[in-house]
């Protein structure tokens, strides 16, 4: 976060916590908990729709007999995808009495990590990785590999949940013997929780929505209908939606589909909560006389306070602040209430009822014989 970003992010905390207002639905599951604990510190509402479920495989008997393959033909490099999945490895092998063998083949074996994780998960275990790919991606790893030669080494390749990235394949193609141990993989998860999040989100009642695997994006956009994936990349373009991912590699599904995620210039968790910190700080403000305003999907804020409104005195608001302190004929409005009320002393008493709520009667104008305007602290600013 640059400087100028980081005052913008203090100056507005000041005001109350940045996320206040935004609802923010979350994809992942494995470490939601944590993720969702740094968003709602930050006063977002946070929803859980989980894409893809982790389903591991340490009772699975195929790891053991992979295990012991690896012990009874030792390799020469070890490959560790993940650091969940290394660790996992280590702990199903103990559990078949077979850790502390494990060790001494993988500490005599050239280390090879995919990203700190990885390497995190090595040192855990009392060893030292000999590489770690910068980029934290398998094509980094197969370029650095098969530029130094691997005809005739054997290779273990710890798998990640989707696979292996073509590490096996490549690695086979080029003469090497190949192991490949597959610790945990992505299982489906509520596909009904998801598809409702799905259509959440195109109706315009999710701000962001938060992703920390290209799986977990596959699966999330092939639950969604085509008008559904018509209204999210129309809200997307529009700036209305923001989804936000842990890197570029979770993030190139949604490049690929056309749309335009934020992507954090570090593949970490905390590293995402800021730059979607930052993004909300970075949006300019509707300075009223009542104070800055924003309006989120389902939430008006005034001066980081969350305003006590309805569905709709939330949509007046967002039609008012859209307009920019022009007037809003009272029939626009009038389509905005419940069943698009027809009693024209209808929109008065929403107007009402949001003046009432932001604690200011002269924050909304009342234009004779036209409508209403949002009153803003300086002329120059409509």
């Amino acid at each position: 976060m640059t400087d100028a970003a980081a005052g913008r992010v203090r100056s507005l905390q000041a005001g109350g916590p940045v996320l206040v207002g935004c609802t923010v639905a979350v994809t992942a599951d494995r470490r939601f908990k944590e993720l969702a604990a740094a968003l709602e510190r930050r006063g977002a509402t946070v929803e859980h729709a989980p894409a893809l479920e982790v389903v591991p495989h340490l009772d699975d008997l195929s790891l053991v007999d992979r295990t012991r393959e690896v012990l009874e033909n030792p390799p020469d490099v070890v490959v560790a995808t993940t650091g969940i999945g290394f660790r996992g490895w280590v702990e199903a092998a103990d559990a078949a009495g077979l850790a502390e063998d494990l060790l001494d083949v993988l500490g005599a074996a050239r280390l090879i990590a995919r990203g700190p994780k990885a390497r995190g998960a090595i040192e855990a275990a009392g060893l030292t990785a000999d590489w770690v790919a910068t980029s934290e991606t398998a094509q980094e790893i197969r370029t650095f590999l098969l530029a130094e030669g691997v005809e005739g080494l054997r290779i273990a390749v710890q798998h990640h949940g989707s696979g292996a990235d073509g590490l096996d394949e490549a690695f086979v193609q080029a003469g090497a013997e190949v192991t490949s141990v597959v610790v945990y993989s992505w299982g489906p998860a509520d596909p009904e929780v998801l598809a409702d999040s799905v259509e959440r989100t195109a109706a315009g009642l999710v701000d962001a929505v938060v992703f920390t695997s290209a799986p977990g994006v596959l699966a999330w956009l092939a639950a969604g209908t085509e008008h559904s994936l018509h209204e999210i990349h129309r809200r997307n373009h529009a700036g209305r939606l923001v989804l936000a991912t842990v890197g570029p590699v979770t993030a190139a599904p949604l490049v690929d589909a056309g749309l335009a995620p934020l992507v954090p210039s570090r593949w970490r968790l905390g590293a995402l909560v800021r730059e979607l910190v930052t993004h909300y700080a970075d949006q300019p403000a509707l300075e009223t006389v009542a104070g800055s305003l924003a309006v989120r999907a389902r939430v008006a804020v005034l001066d980081g306070r969350a305003l006590p409104l309805g569905p709709a005195g939330v949509a007046l608001l967002a039609d008012l602040a859209a307009a920019g302190g022009a007037v809003v004929p009272r029939e626009r409005l009038q389509r905005l209430l419940p069943g698009g009320s027809s009693d024209g002393h209808a929109v008065d008493a929403a107007i009402a009822r949001v003046r009432e709520a932001c604690g200011c009667k002269d924050l909304v104008r009342t234009v004779v014989k036209r409508g209403y305007a949002l009153a803003l602290a300086t002329p120059e600013a409509s």
